[in-house]
């Protein structure tokens, strides 16, 4: 790809090459088609394909949309023949879309950070939601942000490099101001019910005002903006309005999926408005807009055959917090209008690309310990043969020892997918998500398979032996946390 800086000194490069050539037009002439080069330049960008596309002079805005629990089916787009997601469909018509994308962790907090950092939760250290469940909440969650802070983030390099960034929706690490930002909803104080949003979780669900304002307020500056949109939709609590649950409700079908299907057509109008108010704007040019899901979420109702479901109330097992497919999979989409080619990428991505993608658009640079991939480049994504990620325990966390409540590792290569199971510390009740699973390795054919219905790590243990290197080399563990089943 190139980069902004490039296409300057491109477009340099050819009205010099038109002023060497028409040397023995008229100056009126001249003038002409020194005016016209850099509109010649442009149109000749855009037919450019992907992997090979040029970024704008003007650094792009930047639209992350984010989704807080929802199943990577769970789109009109992917396939799902009830929840209907007309306004994200639309954004798929016009995106890269890679169905096969994957989240670091699956879990809303140490996913959130692996997006902003493109680190994965061991190397941020956040892995979990709170230190000690609800012991001494804010107390013991103030060191942890302070060491997520030192990270850099795309959040603050875009700040840096003169954007407007506003945060809205979730956003567990303080205030907005703490995060980057130049505006947000977000005030982080404990002591006024500050955790995961606080303020900012009111977006999408009363309103969508303090995005819009904020877009009027960069154009009106005639700045570059990032809009981090995360509203806690589909999210529990499921109250949709009533119109969208009447839609959904339907004889047989249970009350939390009827609620769930109805969530998630909410959060689709949301990102509707928010997409109809650039393009009113007349933004949509010059905006990348960037969409992923934090983690999955299925309906317990659905799961009510599993005699293990008893163990847990809320949602699903093999769902969220979970190593599985509708924990850890979501679609990853970037649309750039005029610049990147709309297509279903049969590659793999993964949130922590993130970092490197939006910053590439940029113009900018990446910190080299990031090993994630910009997602406009073809030949990256050829190259990349395997994608990972992590399960900790989900309301526990041992700073500074990510091993300490590692619960899951996984490896996902062409159509293969192992998890592999330890031992780590899981000291409240969000134990009994993974207390079930005691199989030191599971082994899946997800393109035969794609629910992972049947573990055949017995049957292939050649395959089981290869991605368990692969994923030794990828992190290596704490041995003491590793079962004797799994080291044999």
């Amino acid at each position: 790809m190139v980069y902004p800086q490039d296409a300057n000194k491109a477009k340099k490069g050819l009205t010099l090459l038109l002023t060497f050539y028409m040397s023995k037009e008229t100056k009126r002439t001249l003038s002409t088609y020194l005016r016209i080069a850099p509109k010649l330049l442009t149109a000749f960008l855009s037919l450019a394909p992907i992997g090979e596309s040029f970024a704008t002079e003007d650094p792009p805005n930047i639209v992350f949309i984010l989704s807080d629990d929802q199943a990577w089916t769970d789109y009109g787009f992917m396939g799902h023949t009830d929840i209907k997601t007309p306004h994200l469909d639309a954004l798929a018509e016009r995106s890269l879309v890679f169905e096969r994308g994957y989240v670091s962790s699956p879990l809303c907090r140490p996913s959130l950070a692996s997006m902003a950092t493109g680190l994965y939760p061991f190397q941020h250290g956040t892995t979990g939601n709170d230190v000690d469940g609800r012991n001494k909440r804010a107390e013991l969650d103030l060191p942890l942000r302070e060491a997520f802070h030192k990270h850099p983030t795309f959040i603050k390099l875009l700040t840096s490099n003169g954007y407007l960034t506003h945060q809205s929706g979730k956003w567990w690490e303080g205030s907005w101001k703490e995060g980057g930002f130049t505006h947000g909803m977000t005030h982080g104080d404990p002591n006024r019910g500050g955790r995961h949003g606080d303020q900012g979780l009111k977006i999408g669900r009363e309103s969508m005002k303090p995005v819009t304002d904020f877009i009027d307020e960069a154009t009106k500056e005639k700045k570059p903006f990032l809009l981090w949109y995360a509203p806690f939709l589909p999210h529990t609590p499921h109250n949709p309005p009533e119109r969208l649950l009447e839609k959904y409700t339907k004889p047989g079908r249970a009350e939390d999926v009827a609620n769930y299907y109805a969530m998630c057509e909410w959060f689709d109008e949301t990102c509707g408005e928010l997409l109809g108010y650039l393009e009113k704007k007349e933004l949509i040019e010059n905006t990348m807009v960037v969409y992923i899901c934090d983690n999955g979420w299925v309906a317990e109702s659905t799961n009510a055959d599993d005699p293990n479901q008893k163990l847990w109330k809320g949602f699903a097992l093999r769902s969220k917090g979970s190593p599985y497919e509708n924990g850890i999979r979501t679609p990853i989409m970037v649309s750039w209008p005029g610049r990147l080619q709309p297509l279903r990428s049969p590659y793999l991505a993964h949130a922590i690309d993130l970092f490197p993608t939006i910053a590439a658009a940029a113009g900018l640079e990446v910190p080299a310990n990031l090993t994630g991939i910009n997602l406009l480049e073809d030949k990256a994504l050829k190259n990349r043969k395997a994608g990972f990620g992590v399960t900790n325990s989900i309301f526990n966390m041992t700073p500074g020892n990510p091993d300490g409540t590692l619960q899951y590792l996984w490896c996902v290569e062409g159509d293969w997918k192992l998890i592999l199971r330890y031992s780590g510390e899981d000291t409240t009740r969000y134990k009994n998500v993974h207390i079930w699973d005691t199989a030191p390795a599971r082994l899946y054919k997800l393109k035969d398979d794609p629910h992972e219905t049947s573990d055949l790590a017995a049957e292939y243990s050649e395959i089981v032996k290869r991605l368990k290197k692969k994923i030794e080399v990828w992190y290596p563990v704490n041995q003491k946390y590793i079962s004797n089943e799994l080291n044999n």
